[in-house]
Formats: C-alpha cells, sequence, structure tokens
C-alpha cells in the first residue's frame, strides 16, 4: 500500500514537472518576427551587468543586460542586442566566448506592432559607485570631480580623462555606450557616460579624449547633464 502511495506521488511529481515545462517553453502568439522568447536556466549578478544563461528552441546561449531581478526558469524575451566575442568580464574573471548585449530583456511578450516596454534609450541604466578606485589623473587631462564640478568651463572643449570601465552597452544609435569612473567625484556626481567607435572591456583602465557636452538631450526622456562625445582611445 505503501508502494503505491509513493509510486502514486512520484507520477504526480512527475507531470507537474512536465507541466512546468511546458508551460515554460510553450511559444507566445503573436510574438514580433524579431523578438526571442528564452527561459532563464542560470543567473549571475555583477556590480553592473546580470548575465543570464538562457535555452531557446533546444539551443543554450549567454546574455548580458543592465543588473536587474531575474528569475531561474522564467520565461523573458528581447528583440534588440549585439553579439560579442570573445568578451572578458573582469569581475567575473571569465571569458565568454559568445555573448548578447541586449538593450530590451523583458517580462512581456514583444508582440508584432509594438515596442518593447524595456527598451533601453527609454530608462538610465542605475550605475553603482565603485568602492577603492584611485586611479591617476592623465597627463594633460581632468578627473571627473573637475569636470562635475565646473561642467560649463570644459562646455565644447575636447578634453582628457583616464577612468576604469564600469558599464559597455554596444550599437546603441551606431555608437558604443561607456560609463567610466575614476574615484573622484563632486557631490553625488561620480560617472561619466561616454559615447565612442572604441571597444573596450569593463573593468580594464582606459584613457578617453573626447568633447565635452551640457544639457545634452537624445529624446525619449534621455537626458545627460554631462556627457562626453565622440571619445577615442588615447
Amino acid at each position: 500500500m505503501k508502494s503505491d502511495i509513493k509510486l502514486y506521488v512520484l507520477f504526480i511529481g512527475v507531470i507537474a514537472l512536465m507541466s512546468a515545462c511546458q508551460s515554460n517553453s510553450k511559444k507566445v502568439k503573436d510574438l514580433a518576427s524579431n523578438a526571442h522568447q528564452v527561459v532563464a536556466e542560470e543567473i549571475i549578478q555583477t556590480s553592473n551587468y546580470t548575465y543570464v544563461l538562457v535555452s531557446e528552441d533546444e539551443r543554450g546561449y549567454w546574455i548580458a543586460i543592465d543588473r536587474a531581478d531575474v528569475k531561474e526558469e522564467g520565461t523573458y524575451f528581447w528583440s534588440t542586442g549585439t553579439e560579442m566575442t570573445n568578451f572578458t568580464s573582469r569581475e567575473l574573471e571569465r571569458t565568454f566566448p559568445s555573448i548578447f548585449f541586449v538593450q530590451d530583456f523583458t517580462d512581456q511578450p514583444i508582440l508584432e506592432g509594438e515596442e518593447s516596454t524595456s527598451a533601453i534609450m527609454g530608462s538610465k541604466p542605475q550605475i553603482k559607485e565603485l568602492e577603492g578606485l584611485d586611479i591617476p589623473k592623465a597627463e594633460g587631462g581632468i578627473t571627473l570631480a573637475e569636470l562635475f564640478a565646473n561642467p560649463g568651463n570644459y562646455a565644447g572643449k575636447t578634453v582628457i580623462i583616464n577612468g576604469e570601465v564600469v558599464k559597455f552597452l554596444p550599437e546603441i544609435m551606431d555608437l558604443n555606450w561607456i560609463h567610466l569612473q575614476d574615484g573622484t567625484k563632486d557631490g553625488e556626481n561620480f560617472d561619466l557616460t561616454i559615447t565612442t567607435k572604441a571597444i573596450v572591456n569593463v573593468g580594464e583602465v582606459v584613457t578617453f579624449e573626447g568633447i565635452i557636452a551640457v544639457d545634452k538631450d537624445f529624446g525619449a526622456g534621455y537626458f545627460y547633464n554631462v556627457i562626453m562625445e565622440d571619445a577615442v582611445v588615447k
């Protein structure tokens, strides 16, 4: 009798597991033609990124998104991303042979004729201040504290800044978007956004030269008090 009960419980468990897998993998109707429906299999959190191993149509691959609360076995969607090969995360001390930097990762279906509700240009990523940074000022350059203390003095001018790359967002509006910190700050301003064609790794200490713009409005609610544009790596 007891063995029959155990078998029954085991049978119910198998049925529940099969149902969960089917619900996770069941395709949503009317998805946009470029939309991906994925299941989160593994999640790695870092200070600014969330790395997610996802499965899609029996294929597994890694994606990187702005730090977010992602649940294992949850179903998610994305449509806009850029693949990078041999990308090294200094924080994880790990190289990904292939990884997609995704700009519109969401738990809501991206339907045909609709835009994602979480497009990267619609909301600014939350950047954390890295503790313990002590990066020397570049020769002929300035610190972030100096820039943020008097941004009007540098508006329209070319400046040189040395710092650590804390976030890299590739190919948004045909540019790579970088967040740079050097361990200095003015008030709560410690992170500089940079647009560039250069490709760099998170965790690298890089010297950039570019033009400072103030009160820059890209539309879609994306406004910067201070930003470095057209930057090149020195």
